[in-house]
């Protein structure tokens, strides 16, 4: 046979090398395609959502919390609070308490008709409830179910003041009179009038939103009385000041998985330069349109920032000015060190670095640049830059790009800003409400509240609307009621609108 083939019977010698070459060929790009197949067939990548990580050290037998009451007090750390439970409840489809506009009736105390949807006591089961509110238990109870977990937030009422003197410093008559927040501290009755709209933000505002009379004279009875009513309507009061230690509490209260209470700072106001005092850099801030002020929000001018220097001397003025505020802080302090002494210290600490490795791997995987908040300009998506003051710039965060479907949805609910979020959810549950659409020419420059909301007509100036409803003006208005001009009250059913100038939408 070998010597047919060297002669040539059966073909030149030159195929047979040929042929064998290809079967070799052939033969190799098999294996190799046999072992790229192999690697290139991996199980798809699991989210960092649904890892083991996600749950948290085991919680036992408890079934996790769906009926809940959060009381949203102001310059608190409520929206990153607030987002957490719009986190929870969208996840499980569970029914939100909604405001008709951006907040429940606030200031006035709360009533049960101020949630949209509501038909009466018990009609609808709702799920869990967050917005600002003044408190009025026996509204809330009209809504929420009998077994519902009630709690809320505080924070050092020094501290609280300098946030809400900078926020609130162009709406609160007793903080826009006042060269800055020690000028106020050194003298506030020379600013404040109790009689005069918005000045509630400049007094007690904790005691307020509890809803108690912040106007009240201090007396430790009278104190004693709101600390009593607190420690009744609320199963547990959060401390701002130790926030991982207060979610830490509120996971293993509500029986929630870690990641329920893992969180991003939202609404975190632009930091300004030390200089500026002693009280700069309040983590936690939030637009003034969601806080209970009609803002405009055009082109506006560029203000000086507010002095917020204090000397020690006025920090205690303003402890002494906001008596009642003081007092409840350092009660409900001590009641929630005693709940961390119950909880045991060491498992605390274990628990909170879990908690803070938790939201660093998050921040990694979910934000750009390390998880640094950005300018809201700088936010290429627009649809998630927050609201902005008029006094403060608001911080909001950037995705990640290539994320996979999963993944970004879950980073997404944690930073979307609340009255987008708002919005999100208002859609969900009632799909069939219309948005109604700025009409052209209108000149005013208005954030708009949501659903069922009242507006005023301001020819006299622009031509357009302002906000003036108890959503965001603070006062409860009718249809055909008239405003402090004589001008008559329209109702408008929308979801969010801004009327920008030359009638376009922002």
């Amino acid at each position: 046979m070998l010597r047919w083939l060297v002669c040539g019977r059966l073909g030149p010698v030159w195929m047979w090398k040929a042929l064998l070459l290809f079967v070799a060929i052939a033969f190799a790009g098999q294996l190799l395609g046999v072992i790229f197949n192999k690697s290139s067939v991996q199980p798809a990548a699991r989210s960092i959502f649904s890892s083991p990580d996600a749950q948290g050290p085991s919680l036992g037998s408890c079934q996790p919390h769906t009926h809940i009451m959060f009381l949203k007090t102001h310059k608190t750390a409520s929206s990153t609070v607030l987002n957490m439970l719009y986190r929870f409840g969208e996840e499980r489809n569970l029914r939100f308490a909604l405001p008709l506009g951006y907040q429940l009736g606030y200031p006035l105390p709360f009533n049960a008709h101020r949630v949209k949807g509501y038909r009466g006591p018990r009609a609808i089961e709702f799920h869990i409830m967050g917005n600002h509110m003044r408190f009025n238990k026996s509204e809330v109870e009209k809504v929420m179910p009998a077994d519902t977990f009630y709690f809320s937030i505080i924070r050092d009422p020094v501290a609280l003041a300098e946030s809400s003197f900078a926020y609130y410093k162009e709406v609160a008559p007793a903080f826009r009179k006042a060269k800055g927040l020690g000028d106020f501290a050194d003298d506030p009755r020379k600013y404040y009038d109790p009689r005069l709209r918005n000045n509630h933000y400049a007094r007690n505002l904790l005691w307020f939103d509890f809803g108690l009379d912040h106007n009240a004279n201090f007396s430790v009875a009278l104190a004693q009385r709101g600390e009593a009513m607190i420690h009744r309507a609320f199963k547990l009061i959060l401390v701002s000041e130790y926030f991982d230690q207060s979610m830490i509490l509120l996971r293993h209260a509500l029986c929630w998985p870690l990641d329920a209470v893992v969180s991003f700072s939202l609404n975190a106001r632009q930091q300004r330069p030390s200089s500026v005092g002693g009280m700069t850099g309040s983590w936690m801030g939030k637009a003034a349109a969601v806080a209970g002020v009609g803002v405009r929000v055009g082109r506006s001018q560029a203000k000086t920032p507010p002095n917020l220097s204090l000397t020690e001397e006025q920090r205690e003025k303003l402890r002494q000015w906001n008596a009642l505020d003081w007092y409840l802080y350092k009660a409900f302090n001590r009641t929630f060190w005693k709940e961390i002494d119950r909880f045991g210290h060491a498992q605390m600490e274990q628990e909170v670095a879990l908690l803070r490795m938790r939201r660093d791997d998050l921040a990694r995987v979910c934000l750009r640049d390390g998880g640094k908040p950005v300018e809201a300009h700088r936010i290429r998506d627009k649809n998630i830059r927050p609201f902005q003051s008029g006094l403060v710039r608001i911080l909001g965060y950037e995705l990640q790009p290539g994320l996979d479907n999963t993944t970004r949805t879950a980073c997404l609910r944690m930073i979307r800003p609340e009255i987008q979020y708002k919005d999100v959810l208002d859609v969900k549950q009632f799909p069939r409400a219309q948005l109604v659409q700025a009409q052209p020419g209108q000149q005013s420059q208005v954030m708009i509240a949501a659903g069922s909301s009242f507006v005023k007509q301001d020819s006299s100036r622009t031509g357009g609307k302002r906000l003036v409803g108890g959503e965001a003006g603070g006062r409860t208005v009718e249809e055909g009621e008239r405003d402090w001009d004589r001008s008559r009250l329209i109702k408008n059913n929308q979801t969010l609108i801004r009327v920008q100038e030359k009638g376009r939408l922002r």
